[in-house]
């Protein structure tokens, strides 16, 4: 089509005509870019006053969430703070794990320190992985104690898409989110914690004697973003959920998948000047409830983990060629490239105190004692339970290595997109003979007869499976 038009304009002696038809052309290209962009990422826009969404594309597809992680990891820190179980000066100890985790970080050492304050704006800065398991690690007593409480909190809050398996979005197969479920996250921030959220705004902030930069480039480059946050690895692509309040309208939007940091910003960009102007300057009450405040840990108990185990296939499954998720280890550093592209300028840098201490102090086993308690062993391995759906679940492989099972599932659900289009893949670990092994099933069946079913139609499909019971 391009290609027929610039012919048109070679052959056309009139510069007016030419010029009418090269505007056509370029119409044409901004569409073809427009649409390749929707074909690869996520997005969804809503109206933050009245909840109504004003865009959409592939908003409940499963994602990988990186970084956007850190928003339910500073959602249960706010909770932390409104209920007096912490203070900004409250001390949060680095453990060997948390000072171990991957860059983007601080580099606080094993054993020391640093205030509630200065671990949230690493966080909304940097986005620090240390600090983010560090925190996960104070308030819910380990981090996947943590990650249990963020997906019961999630399921509280009405993300039914999401699953966390640790604090801070560094690659793990388990742990994923769709766009809607991101953005009711981003809504409730603001709405649950308006005495916090300003703290999504800081787009620098001094650590001891260094400035410390953020990544979120639409700080300050589109009229009246105030946040919230990004995120980056190999697996999920470039993401990015941002909040927009300007004047008597405001609005959420996200976008996972792109391709590189500018497209990402582009095509959020985008977003916000084409809808934004449509957003209604009325309305403005709740739109996300608040969680209970029932322990999240035994709410998850109760709601996920799985009444009983279940025998295992006898055959063992067969190596996947499309084993992708089996590479999230080697994954690039979480937002490493939105770092390196960071061009914002800095404004009002905050300083902050830098506490360092030798060894954890009672006052952060007082904290946890106060706001997390153990979680009840499960019947499986606990690290693998916190996505299992109650109810009928259907089998389709087992294998030693979780990154096979989890290849299968994704195998699968390409295989047969309709039959599973309501369920939601998980493995579950257990041990035969001193080895673990991992079960691939999907979850979600409201019933015996349903579980069948989606089994018979994949067996016609060719793919082994059987249904059991949660």
């Amino acid at each position: 089509m391009r290609q027929a038009l610039l012919g048109i304009v070679s052959k056309s002696t009139s510069p007016l005509k030419a010029a009418m038809v090269i505007a056509l052309a370029m119409t044409f290209v901004v569409a073809d870019v427009a649409s390749s962009l929707a074909a690869r990422s996520a997005a969804i826009v809503i109206d933050a006053k009245t909840g109504k969404v004003l865009y959409s594309a592939d908003a409940d597809g499963r994602r990988y969430p990186a970084s956007l992680t850190k928003m339910m990891t500073l959602y249960l820190t706010f909770e932390a703070l409104a209920k007096g179980k912490i203070s900004r000066n409250s001390p949060i100890v680095f453990s060997a794990n948390a000072a171990a985790q991957a860059p983007t970080k601080l580099g606080v050492k094993s054993g020391g320190s640093v205030t509630v304050e200065t671990a949230i704006l690493s966080i909304v800065t940097k986005s620090a992985n240390d600090s983010a398991t560090a925190l996960g690690e104070t308030l819910g007593g380990n981090e996947a104690n943590f990650a249990r409480m963020m997906t019961a909190k999630a399921r509280q809050l009405g993300m039914n898409g999401t699953v966390f398996r640790n604090a801070n979005g560094l690659p793990n197969p388990g742990q994923f989110t769709t766009a809607r479920d991101m953005a009711t996250l981003g809504i409730a921030l603001r709405e649950h914690f308006p005495q916090y959220y300003g703290y999504f705004a800081q787009r620098s902030f001094l650590y001891g004697r260094q400035r410390i930069n953020g990544h979120n480039r639409l700080l300050g480059r589109i009229k009246g973003v105030d946040g919230i946050k990004t995120g980056y690895t190999r697996a999920s692509g470039f993401n990015l959920v941002s909040s927009v309040s300007d004047g008597n309208r405001r609005l959420v939007a996200v976008v996972m998948g792109g391709t590189s940091g500018g497209s990402r910003d582009n095509h959020m960009a985008a977003l916000i000047n084409t809808y934004m102007p449509r957003t209604s300057t009325r309305g403005g009450g709740t739109l996300v409830a608040k969680g209970g405040d029932s322990n999240p840990i035994t709410a998850l108990a109760k709601v996920l983990l799985p009444k009983h185990d279940a025998p295992t296939p006898d055959d063992k499954p067969i190596a996947q060629d499309d084993a992708t998720v089996a590479d999230d280890a080697a994954v690039a550093t979480d937002d490493s490239d939105d770092q390196a592209e960071d061009a914002a300028p800095v404004v009002k840098a905050r300083k902050v105190k830098t506490v360092i201490v030798a060894a954890p102090q009672v006052a952060t086993a007082q904290v946890v004692a106060a706001y997390a308690e153990p979680a009840p062993a499960p019947a499986v391995d606990p690290v693998h339970t916190a996505s299992v759906p109650s109810g009928w679940a259907i089998q389709v492989a087992s294998s030693p290595k979780q990154s096979e099972a989890q290849a299968f599932l994704d195998k699968t659900t390409k295989q047969a997109p309709k039959v599973l289009a309501d369920a939601a893949g998980f493995t579950v670990a257990f041990q035969k003979d001193g080895v673990t092994y991992y079960r691939a099933r999907f979850g979600g069946f409201g019933s015996k007869n349903a579980a069948w079913n989606a089994c018979t139609a994949l067996k016609k499909k060719k793919i082994e499976c059987y249904a059991v019971q949660q």
